[in-house]
């Protein structure tokens, strides 16, 4: 069988075309298990994974959490604000203290970029990056594209447009990375202040207008103003915004094609999209959220194997 070429999920530049198609062949045949009426294998019986989560989760953790159980993983989880590092604990003492239970994977949300990179270099367990800072969110990229493969057939080729926060999300960067490696053309649309300087240096076109954005694409995926990375004010209101940004099904019947929504949660319903967009035939946001679960299954045996 194939292997990964990493032994632990950092970010999605660290992976290759095959890494990404692997986990897809692997994340269809959890497809089918999530869907038996025995949802369970015994893969990883003896397997024993951590979830430490330094910032807020409740889609992420619970998705990861549900993937380590079907795989049929013991698991422990870890809440930062209940634990000792509100003492002054450092990481490293933090996971090596859970280490010494005899943990063998780790997946880690952690507020500071490159949180996960710097633990594998100093930790003996299969790291996953759950999200760090406003860097990487890779396993929500690998359901993104994964999506998209289920629903269009194929990755390559497509027109994806990116909405909305772009300068503060870890889901944009991931997205941009997953999508160019399997030849999407990436655009990123939101305000001027909402989108990196250098991000043309990534292969992707920025547009400032919405309109023009969802006539290009095949694909939009509609993110979430993350109000609590923000020190200043980026654009004068909420309700400017959704008028320049947020996408109604009025703006969906004007385009002379039906087009994909997205959004990897949680929707600001009224905000980047209306509740008869996220509720549409059009969207395939609940897809997103079964899908998330194979993908996790896939990429924690995957990693379990290299073990």
């Amino acid at each position: 069988m194939s292997e990964l070429s990493v032994d632990h999920l950092l970010g999605i530049k660290y992976l290759n075309k095959k890494d990404i198609e692997l986990i897809f062949e692997t994340a269809d045949h959890f497809k089918e298990v999530i869907n038996r009426s025995i949802r369970k294998v015994p893969t990883l019986r003896d397997t024993t994974i951590a979830n430490i989560f330094f910032e807020n989760s409740t889609r992420t953790k619970l998705s990861f959490e549900l993937a380590e159980k079907r795989l049929s993983a013991d698991v422990v989880n870890f809440s930062a604000s209940q634990s000792s590092v509100k003492k002054g604990e450092t990481l490293i003492d933090t996971v090596n203290n859970i280490l010494s239970m005899k943990v063998d994977m780790v997946v880690m949300r952690h507020p500071n970029p490159g949180a996960g990179i710097f633990l594998s270099k100093h930790v003996d367990a299969s790291i996953i990056n759950a999200g760090d800072g406003a860097h990487e969110h890779p396993t929500q990229a690998l359901l993104d594209s994964y999506s998209i493969r289920e629903k269009l057939g194929d990755v390559g080729g497509k027109n994806v447009v990116i909405v909305g926060d772009i300068l503060h999300s870890r889901v944009a960067l991931s997205n941009i990375f997953a999508l160019k490696l399997q030849g999407a053309n990436v655009k990123v649309c939101g305000p001027k202040t909402l989108i990196p300087k250098h991000i043309e240096s990534l292969g992707v076109q920025v547009e400032t207008n919405l309109k023009k954005a969802l006539e290009w694409c095949d694909v939009a995926n509609m993110l979430r103003v993350q109000n609590e990375r923000m020190d200043i004010s980026y654009f004068p209101s909420t309700r400017e915004y959704t008028q320049q940004f947020g996408v109604n099904k009025a703006l969906l019947n004007s385009l002379d094609k039906q087009i994909v929504i997205m959004h990897p949660g949680p929707i600001n319903r009224g905000v980047e999209i209306t509740s008869d967009v996220a509720d549409s035939n059009q969207s395939i946001i609940l897809e997103q959220v079964e899908n998330g679960v194979a993908i996790r299954m896939a990429v924690i045996y995957l990693l379990a194997a290299k073990k």
